[in-house]
């Protein structure tokens, strides 16, 4: 059963943040078991999933952005461990019920090496869910400022899921109409500041993507909730359509 959470110390979400956890909250089951989160950034959606979980740990390779994340887990009240370092950080036997990828899987240059490794770490029967910037054609200065390798049409991540050897999949785009917006303000911003695109490693400007954008306090999350619900009720309206791509498969159950 989900853990009561006191509303002024769950951490605020993005705009972007907003629109996609609308679409993820209701894939998830009521107590999803052991959640693992794969780039659980400064832990805003982190916060949400360990209220709901058994257990839930986090991995995260920008130093930053994991301290942030185990302070959140810890103010919140919620049980949970965040660990910096890659997913093989963790000993190879343990499982998961769940495994999350919000925003990471384009930042991955082997992206069907990677999804293998985080198929991997599934239970039998146990959920994949990612989510990812959508199409290809829309790749942009902020995409490349924050170290994208790429965006996905729906049938390429479809094709990708499926080759991981992952069942009952299926995606759902959201961002319509907010999300065209808000792409657009940001390929200006970037497109106005080489530097932001130009600036360090692509694993550089990956690590920084985490702390772009991010809202600090509970009144901006307050604004931002507020800000967004007609859009997140939009956005329910024309699931066929958006700048952001949400998919889930699950590992074959054991015979």
């Amino acid at each position: 059963m989900p853990r009561a959470l006191d509303a002024a110390l769950v951490p605020p979400l993005t705009l972007y943040g907003s629109l996609r956890w609308d679409v993820v909250e209701r894939l998830l089951p009521a107590a999803p078991g052991r959640v693992l989160e794969v780039g659980c950034g400064q832990g805003a959606v982190a916060v949400r999933l360990a209220a709901r979980a058994a257990s839930y740990t986090g991995v995260e390779l920008d130093v930053e952005s994991a301290r942030t994340a185990e302070a959140r887990l810890a103010s919140a009240g919620v049980p949970g461990a965040v660990v910096h370092g890659p997913l093989d950080s963790l000993p190879d036997a343990e499982h998961f019920d769940l495994v999350c990828a919000f925003e990471v899987i384009e930042h991955i240059e082997d992206d069907a090496a990677a999804l293998a490794e985080w198929v991997a770490r599934l239970r039998p029967g146990g959920t994949v869910v990612v989510s990812t910037p959508a199409w290809q054609s829309r790749f942009g200065p902020m995409d490349t400022a924050v170290g994208h390798f790429r965006r996905y049409d729906p049938p390429a991540l479809d094709r990708l899921l499926r080759d991981a050897g992952l069942v009952d999949v299926g995606q759902r785009l959201y961002g319509m109409p907010l999300g065209y917006a808000l792409e657009a303000v940001r390929n200006q911003l970037a497109a106005r500041r080489p530097g932001l695109r130009e600036e360090g490693s692509t694993a550089e400007r990956t690590a920084r993507s985490g702390r772009l954008f991010q809202p600090a306090t509970a009144t901006q999350g307050r604004l931002v909730s507020a800000a967004t619900w007609p859009f997140r009720r939009c956005q329910r309206a024309f699931p066929d359509t958006g700048t952001g791509l949400v998919a889930w498969g699950s590992a074959p159950r054991a015979d």
